[in-house]
């Protein structure tokens, strides 16, 4: 099970760390900080074995945490909470200038786009035919929403006055609006849209896809000393060469990890630009 504070049940410690407005007082535990892309629980799932993996390599305790929302996660990582970072690559172009993060690695994986998407059964073919309907987004400042709104925009759509947008807290809430008709359509990134279920995916279509930005990379903050920085690094690029660690990509639904520079994300200046902590 993956360490939590307070030595309390996982989900439930992920449930109150996001309630905390502090970092818990100082431990020998590394704060491994995960952008809330999934509810609490869903997040343990996917990400806990990872961090149990990172704890074994580094031979200490390492906590997983998120927050309520983008924002405060982002603000949480402004202010130095985290010790390992994951987050969107937009929010790690902040990270590295406001607080310092340098990046190790990045999901080795094509580019990632946002894909807009509406039911088979659906009438809506081509982004025109979005006018005056309702289009769910993920948080308002994701990666997502921005690339969505510069695709919308490219496009001769004005997305705060041709349509409505709908956020909602994660990349699945958004989908299932689509699917269970609440909106018109959804617009999330093409990974967790990948891994949908095949009772929603199969009944959905492609409507629209966005250009691509770096996968999600991984990054430690200034505190974390270059030899813990060097054993993530390379339990991270070396997962291919173990049964324990190819089980894990396959658990993560990931192809592996690549060595990643700051240089990669200086592309996203303008998605980081955007980004307003008050909404």
């Amino acid at each position: 099970m993956t360490k939590v504070s307070c030595k309390i049940p996982v989900v439930l410690g992920v449930l109150l760390c996001l309630a905390l407005p502090m970092r818990l007082p100082a431990d020998d535990a590394l704060v491994f900080g995960f952008l809330p892309i999934l509810s609490p629980q869903k997040l343990v799932a996917r990400f806990g074995p990872l961090t149990d993996y990172l704890a074994k390599a580094l031979g200490r305790p390492v906590r997983l945490e998120t927050a309520a929302n983008y924002a405060e996660f982002v603000r949480r990582t402004n202010d130095r909470r985290y010790d390992i970072l994951f987050t969107a690559p937009h929010f790690y172009y902040i990270a590295q200038r406001q607080a310092g993060f340098r990046v190790l690695v990045r999901v080795d994986a094509p580019s990632m786009p946002a894909v807009i998407v509406t039911r088979k059964d659906s009438n809506i073919e081509t982004l025109d035919d979005l006018r005056g309907k309702k289009l769910s987004t993920v948080d308002p400042i994701a990666l997502g929403t921005a690339l969505v709104k510069a695709h919308l925009s490219a496009h001769g759509i004005d997305p705060q006055k041709d349509l409505t947008l709908v956020a909602t807290p994660t990349h699945n809430a958004s989908l299932l609006s689509a699917y269970k008709r609440v909106t018109d359509a959804a617009s999330l990134m093409m990974p967790p849209y990948s891994r949908a279920k095949p009772e929603v995916k199969n009944n959905m279509k492609i409507i629209a896809q966005t250009a691509g930005t770096p996968h999600m990379p991984i990054s430690v903050s200034a505190s974390v000393s270059e030899q813990d920085a060097a054993i993530i690094s390379n339990a991270l690029l070396n997962l291919k060469s173990s049964e324990e660690g190819k089980a894990l990509l396959k658990h993560l639904s990931w192809p592996g990890f690549a060595k990643a520079t700051p240089a990669e994300y200086d592309q996203l200046e303008w998605a980081a630009k955007q980004i307003n902590l008050t909404e």
